[in-house]
């Protein structure tokens, strides 16, 4: 565990000393990333620290270059303060995504650079500003808001230990993307980018079924996993090869099925149970990963019991017994097509007589292994051994021959690749390979997050309660569900409709209709709810085209007003606005005990919206009120905004009062 040392500022000496302070203490009493950090490297191997999941065999580096060029490292004295900074802020808030905060440097020290500061303590708003700038000016909306937070970071790190000259108290003007909006071809395009295509739904079932070899199997296979639960695909590549649970009755009948899962952002471990008519495909889609990839165990169980000793298929254990081995022998062993052209990139010593020591090959071989085995998840101290997804090194590549003797972990980049992430640059994905395109016959791209985001969109139009959602996606915090909300308007407005006349779906005026209406039921509630707009408590079906809204700002007491029973965010906006009316009501009443001027209509108002939102509350809480059912209040007589406005209007006609 790296001990985490707290920089104290002195407050008697200058900014210019605090930050070489601060940079000397970094430097040699900090010990994350490791004891033996080389902090003079301009490139820090992080691999161990950030401790990624299902990323394969490649390594995380912190690199601290120019923004404007990769490949060129940043100049003093930033770039010392800059990795004293990454490396303190590491400990202090550890984050997985390293990239914005490399980038903020970056473009912290660019901005120095173009406006002549030549020290940390020199920095200004202006600096932070030409900053934001270029980050603005590189990349797209998203990235750059999230860029700017760091920093702002930064910014609130500089102030609070007292390493500028002046106080900075700058603040991100960079702008988070506004993508709330439902309707449009904006928001159609963002929905399609985040969701798989139609072709690729219905392709996928028939690559499953078809798929024979081991690269196509497993990613078909991860596929129809990821579709039956909503799944980040580091916890499916990191699944147990006993991941299967089956409850059972008391009479041995099954019940259930579902999986094991050690959800990736800090969530509980959980078994996460799949949804019936997903089952059996589940099932078979466990069984044949497991088949393709139990040779990789076998390679892996060898190397935990003979870690010294390589790897040999039964058939050539006889070459265990020899000094030196023929090329030919070479190529058996490791599975490839020239054992003269391995030799060589291996840097073995190849006799006049074509022939290699035995025991050379064996040490290349165990250079070879994975570097963390035979652990493959650190986080949950899965061995190879034990993982369901382990193959033979190279067995999922289109291009190199596998090695019978090496194994390696399956990455999310392999799975992306053959879902079509990099079909463009030639990389064959199972899509193409089976003859599948889209409609419009461009290439079929998925990547594997965007089965979670259709999953969790299915929920949320079934009505399934923001709660499970997020238990089901293996959430810690229910408020980022919105993020995976695609139900498009034509959904949301479906589902009211069909809720019209169905007392287990609707809640209010509208759970009866009269029997002898001259329109059907789906006609009426087409015509009831022709349009549907969300709201912080729900949803407002009030027809714009028709007429313009009678009681804005006064939702509650409106008849065009829906909300959804199990919406956790949109339970806490009424419960929050049910505290904020009870402590106006208590003024009101205090206003009216004092002889207010027009306390007593106020008093009724409140007195009202108290009411309704008790009566409101009441139903969103209510255990026998299914999940998802649409609550419908009709309008409440006493409306503030027009009943009480044409009771002003009646007194002033009357001469009771002089103006409205």
């Amino acid at each position: 565990m790296a001990d985490l040392i707290v920089f104290k500022p002195k407050l008697e000496i200058d900014a210019e000393a605090n930050v070489v302070a601060f940079i000397l203490l970094c430097r040699s009493q900090l010990t994350i990333f490791g004891e033996d950090l080389d902090f003079e490297s301009d490139a820090w191997d992080v691999t161990k620290a950030l401790a990624l999941r299902a990323r394969g065999k490649g390594r995380q580096r912190a690199r601290f270059m120019q923004l404007s060029r990769n490949d060129e490292p940043m100049a003093e004295p930033f770039k010392s303060f800059c990795k004293a900074y990454f490396r303190y802020m590491f400990g202090l808030r550890p984050s997985k995504a390293i990239g914005m905060r490399l980038i903020a440097l970056r473009a912290i020290a660019a901005s120095a650079k173009e406006m002549g500061t030549s020290s940390v303590a020199d920095l200004n708003a202006s600096t932070f500003n030409r900053a934001a700038q270029l980050v603005g000016a590189k990349y797209k909306e998203g990235t750059a808001y999230r860029i700017g937070q760091q920093l702002e970071l930064l910014a609130v790190f500089l102030d609070g230990h007292r390493m500028v000259r002046s106080r900075l108290g700058w603040m991100n003007f960079l702008l988070r993307p506004i993508d709330s909006e439902r309707v449009g071809e904006e928001a159609d395009e963002r929905r399609r980018r985040k969701l798989p295509s139609q072709s690729a739904l219905d392709a996928l079932p028939k690559i499953f079924r078809d798929a024979v070899e081991p690269a196509d199997v497993i990613v078909a296979c991860t596929a129809a996993i990821m579709c039956g639960a909503p799944d980040r695909i580091a916890e499916v590549l990191t699944l147990p090869v006993d991941c299967e649970v089956d409850s059972f009755t008391e009479d041995g009948k099954t019940t259930s099925y579902g999986l094991r899962w050690w959800p990736g952002k800090g969530a509980d471990p959980m078994v996460k149970w799949v949804v019936p008519s997903m089952s059996s495909v589940m099932r078979e889609a466990i069984s044949k990963i497991r088949a393709v990839t139990e040779p990789a165990r076998e390679v892996a169980r060898w190397y935990e019991k003979y870690p010294d000793s390589i790897y040999l298929r039964p058939e050539l254990e006889y070459l265990r017994r020899r000094e030196s081995l023929s090329l030919d022998d070479v190529a058996n062993m490791i599975g490839v097509g020239d054992g003269r052209a391995w030799c060589r990139n291996a840097k073995l010593p190849i006799d006049a007589t074509d022939r290699v020591h035995f025991e050379a090959v064996e040490r290349a071989v165990l250079r070879l292994l994975p570097h963390d085995f035979p652990v493959l998840d650190p986080l949950t101290g899965l061995r190879y051994s034990e993982a369901l997804f382990v193959v033979r090194r190279n067995e999922l590549g289109q291009q190199r021959a596998t090695y019978h003797c090496l194994i390696e972990g399956v990455s999310s980049t392999r799975i992306n690749d053959g879902l079509g992430s990099r079909v463009g640059h030639g990389l064959q994905s199972i899509f193409s390979k089976f003859g599948f395109r889209e409609a419009d016959g461009s290439e079929i791209r998925v990547n594997t997050h965007r089965f979670r985001h259709y999953l969790n969109t299915l929920a949320q139009a079934g009505g399934m309660s923001q709660l499970d959602i997020a238990k089901w996606s293996g959430r810690k915090d229910v408020r980022q569900n919105v993020v995976y909300d695609h139900v498009t308007p034509t959904q949301m407005l479906e589902k009211l409709r069909s809720a019209v006349g169905d007392s287990s779906q609707m809640f209010g005026p509208l759970a009866e209709i009269p029997v002898n209406l001259p329109v059907s039921r789906d006609e009426f509630g087409q015509l009831r709810f022709p349009t549907a707009h969300t709201t912080d408590i729900g949803f407002c079906v009030h027809d714009y085209t028709m007429s313009p809204c009678e009681l804005h700002r006064d939702c509650l007491n409106c008849q065009d007003m829906v909300c959804v029973k199990g919406d956790l965010m949109k339970t806490e906006s009424l419960q929050t606005r049910l505290s904020e009316a009870r402590h106006l009501l208590d003024h009101a009443e205090q206003a009216r005990s004092e002889g207010g001027a027009g306390s007593d209509r106020w008093l009724d108002h409140h007195r009202g919206t108290v009411e309704r939102l008790t009566e409101l509350c009441a139903i969103m809480n209510d255990p026998t009120v299914p999940d998802g059912a649409c609550v419908h209040l009709g309008r409440k007589s006493g409306s503030f905004a027009i009943e009480t406005r044409l009771s002003l209007y009646t007194q002033k006609a009357a001469g009771e009062i002089e103006d409205v």
